[in-house]
């Protein structure tokens, strides 16, 4: 399918003209070249792939494939082994679908999946029977679940049964069971701290048992990220490099006509159609999840100069102000940030060299950002280059944040002066370097996602940090 930005601006109501982009290709297609930078339509020729970039999933390939989560919970068993632990008993909703690759939340319903270390390729659920079609149609070898929450003993409506049993204490009612397939009595690895009454019930129910948090070595899994997440999120980079390049277009050419808010109604619609016309989408489950692209925090003037601005977006654009296009995307729950600022002319000297200075920390970012380097020594070199440019009373917040997939946005470690991790290669990070000026209603905080290599940062964006890009004439 073959989407024209003209044809899909004119659907919105707005008349933008631009060029077609086959979406069919998308993913892979290499960006143009040419003169033309400021004029609406030619914001791609801009766009600059880096040799480094890994090679994007294809085409089809939307999500991590079941195959990949059970040889990650493999793996996770492998590095238990020193524990002599009988099954891993995982509760938070992040490491449920990195381990087992069935995307749903729980929210106030608990959930719990069980791996037995000594079974190959088994996962047992205790979960709330609102997710039981989801769970029992992905990777589920038995599925046990309580009607609702509250649960009432005997209460299964769906099954005739309407009781107005007493509330079931549903922590003891996993525990049994474990203890019904055999288990108790050893070392089960969870991925939390018991309270005392969960303690107290587990004396109670299967006593004798030690539970050991294993928490650490879940997100350490996920902290380093795997060939095919990284391809899957170089992917999602390349839809976002044309998102940008269209929200480009879109201020060039709606000018002081556009307000924020509409510039991210747009740019959102114009991202998911991009995506869901390569995304393989039949309406079945475990099809097309882990689809995100954000819109809620593009903001205009003096909205940008706040770092975590609490006020509703709605302001038109004007000549002299910043504009703020802050995003996120995600294929298949991989991907991340990719924010840019852009200054309307005439500017000031005082936005040009704020602008100036959020370039040069980038730069020292991605230089900085190889294997073997300490966290809180990037996040000193930036600091202290943004304060030796007279901006210390502009630094709002540390660095970057350590970028997560699936339900996990920001993630240890983090460029921070307190955080004195070691980086790894493949490890992934914001780049958001801010500086805030209030008073002025000036903000430039600009953000991509950064993989660490042996030699230097490497983003997954296209878009540029430049001026050419940023400073625009209306």
């Amino acid at each position: 399918m073959t989407t024209s930005r003209g044809d899909f601006i004119h659907k919105m109501g707005t008349g933008l003209a631009s060029s077609k982009i086959s979406d069919s290709t998308l993913a892979d297609a290499p960006h143009g070249d040419g003169p033309e930078s400021l004029t609406s339509g030619n914001s791609e020729r801009l766009l600059h792939q880096d040799p480094d970039h890994v090679e994007p999933a294809p085409i089809g390939y939307d999500r991590l494939p079941l195959e990949w989560h059970q040889m990650r919970t493999r793996t996770l068993k492998k590095r238990l082994t020193d524990y002599g632990a009988e099954a891993i008993l995982l509760n938070t909703d992040q490491n449920i679908v990195y381990f087992t690759g069935c995307f749903r939340g729980s929210g106030e319903r608990p959930t719990w999946s069980l791996l037995p270390t000594q079974e190959e390729d088994t996962v047992y659920w205790y979960s709330p029977g609102i997710d039981r079609d989801l769970i029992e149609s992905w990777w589920c070898t038995e599925n046990e679940y309580y009607f609702g929450y509250p649960h009432a003993e005997g209460g299964f409506p769906n099954r005739g049964q309407v009781v107005q049993g007493p509330t079931v204490d549903l922590f003891e009612w996993m525990l049994q069971g474990v203890r019904s397939r055999g288990l108790g009595g050893g070392t089960i690895a969870v991925d939390w701290t018991l309270s005392e009454s969960q303690i107290a019930s587990v004396s109670k129910v299967i006593p004798g048992t030690r539970f050991v948090n294993i928490q650490a070595d879940c997100l350490s899994m996920q902290q380093i990220k795997t060939s095919e997440e990284l391809k899957l999120s170089q992917r999602a980079y390349r839809y976002f490099d044309r998102i940008h390049a269209f929200a480009r277009d879109y201020i060039l050419e709606r000018g002081t006509d556009l307000t924020d808010f509409e510039l991210g109604q747009a740019l959102q619609a114009f991202g998911i159609e991009l995506l869901m016309n390569d995304v393989v989408a039949d309406g079945q489950p475990h099809s097309a999840v882990g689809i995100e692209v954000t819109s809620n925090y593009v903001r205009a003037g003096i909205a940008s100069a706040y770092p975590h601005p609490n006020q509703f977006f709605y302001q038109k654009l004007e000549r002299g102000q910043t504009m703020y296009v802050n995003c996120d995307i995600k294929l298949g729950g991989m991907g991340g940030e990719c924010y840019r600022n852009y200054v309307i002319g005439p500017w000031t000297t005082e936005q040009e060299r704020m602008w100036e200075v959020v370039a040069e920390t980038i730069q020292i970012q991605e230089e900085e950002s190889k294997t073997g380097a300490v966290c809180s020594d990037i996040a000193a070199k930036i600091h202290q280059h943004q304060v030796d440019a007279g901006m210390a009373e502009y630094i709002y917040h540390r660095p970057a944040h350590g970028q997560g997939q699936f339900f996990s946005g920001h993630q240890p470690p983090f460029i921070a002066l307190g955080d004195y991790s070691l980086l790894e290669e493949n490890m992934t990070f914001s780049m958001e370097p801010g500086l805030y000026d209030a008073a002025r209603g000036i903000g430039i905080n600009p953000s991509d996602n950064l993989r660490v290599t042996a030699n230097r940062g490497v983003r997954f964006s296209s878009v540029p940090f430049s001026k050419e890009w940023s400073f625009l004439e209306l």
